[in-house]
């Protein structure tokens, strides 16, 4: 298939619709990812919340998480895509936007994650100015700015952006002893692994054209190739060692990959307005994806670090299942507004991630440190949600502002 271009941009195409319960369902996964991120100022709460331990066969809560963030990203895709075709892009636009949006994701996993192995006293420079340093350059560069506003004052601001990363990535210096290392990729991050699977998924779906054959056959090859890279037959040296784990382990691009297939099933049963036939197929989805994962276990066993397929397919299972869910509350009962409280944790999910990184810096500069009682079992988990919902509003207040980003 291959990609042709248009002329013109026909801005007079109306946009498609949101699918709110696609929102809300990003919304309460950004939600829960902020809220198990918080767990390490926690202690006394149940394990089952947190991550397994690296080989255990078996998962927590917060394994659940990535994953389902990752099927979400894979959900939207084909949304985002016919959106933009229908306001004209040509295939080339479209190519290109992946590739920048991948490339931004990137950029910022990798100052993110640099920032685990921070060395302050090799640096220069306190490790508790380095993330609010990155997130403010982060939202100089892609904010999306008002078309108000004056253009050389964006282009200011978003010089100021580039250069402030530049200087950070040259001053930066990691680890300990002497093991002190420039700034480089290191495993790039939360932010860097989803644009790897934004990337392929993103192209795929491109050139796709909504064609359902290539999409469930995309899908098909990397959860094959999950279970290839799981039974030793991927070599990790040589050429094909050029490309990223990410992408060539198959694991993470499935997650996306299969968030793809499902809006494609969706929008299907959705334009025939036939919600019980829709939830069917989804439910009958989601039982063979747990059959898969069921299958799979025994041989490479169910793990998020070990990036598994019996955990691809289960955690699709879910993720899928709470879309069900939500799309039955919010679309077809109308109670949308039931989750006005955390829409912006939906709408501007990435800045809504880098609120807690501007918030512990805060509580550490300021020498804020709360009671025990507030950190500890029950009360501390509460103390979690409520700071998850609190990203969510100060979100919401940041986007009157004209705080947005977009890439």
């Amino acid at each position: 298939m291959t990609i042709t271009e248009t002329s013109g941009v026909n801005t007079s195409a109306a946009p498609i619709p949101r699918i709110a319960s696609i929102d809300i369902l990003r919304a309460l996964t950004m939600l829960l990812m902020i809220f198990v991120n918080d767990f390490w100022t926690l202690k006394d709460i149940p394990a089952w919340l947190g991550h397994a331990e690296h080989g255990v066969d078996g998962i927590g809560l917060a394994d659940v998480v990535f994953p389902a963030f990752l099927f979400i990203v894979g959900l939207s895709l084909p949304f985002a895509i016919d959106n933009r075709r229908k306001k004209g892009a040509t295939g080339w636009q479209l190519v290109r936007h992946v590739v920048l949006r991948s490339l931004a994701l990137l950029i910022m996993g990798v100052f993110l994650v640099n920032g685990e192995t921070y060395n302050a006293e090799a640096t220069g420079m306190a490790r508790v100015y380095w993330y609010p340093l990155c997130c403010i350059s982060f939202i100089l560069i892609w904010n999306d700015y008002s078309t108000s506003m004056n253009k050389y004052l964006v282009i200011t601001a978003r010089m100021i952006g580039i250069i402030a990363l530049v200087v950070l990535g040259i001053i930066y210096r990691g680890g300990e002893g002497e093991s002190i290392r420039h700034f480089a990729p290191q495993w790039w991050g939360i932010l860097g692994l989803i644009g790897w699977a934004y990337l392929v998924s993103g192209l795929i779906t491109v050139f796709a054209k909504n064609n359902f054959y290539a999409i469930a056959g995309g899908w098909a090859f990397f959860c094959v190739l999950s279970m290839m890279s799981k039974a030793g037959y991927i070599p990790n040296e040589g050429i094909i060692s050029a490309i990223p784990g990410a992408i060539r382990g198959g694991t993470l691009t499935g997650l996306t990959m299969g968030g793809v297939l499902t809006s494609l099933i969706f929008q299907f049963y959705s334009k025939r307005r036939d919600n019980t036939g829709l939830t069917l197929v989804l439910l009958t989805f989601s039982g063979v994806l747990i059959g898969l994962s069921s299958i799979t276990r025994p041989f490479w066993g169910l793990a998020k670090l070990g990036a598994t397929p019996a955990w691809l397919f289960l955690c699709s299972a879910f993720t899928i299942m709470a879309f069900i869910l939500i799309y039955w509350v919010a679309d077809v009962k109308g109670k949308a507004k039931w989750f006005d409280l955390v829409k912006p944790a939906g709408t501007a999910t990435l800045l809504c991630y880098l609120i807690p990184y501007f918030a512990y810096a805060f509580t550490r500069i300021l020498n804020i440190h709360l009671p025990e009682i507030l950190l500890t079992g029950g009360i501390g988990l509460l103390k979690s949600v409520l700071f998850a919902l609190l990203c969510a509003v100060i979100t919401g207040l940041l986007i009157r502002l004209g705080i947005k980003l977009k890439i």
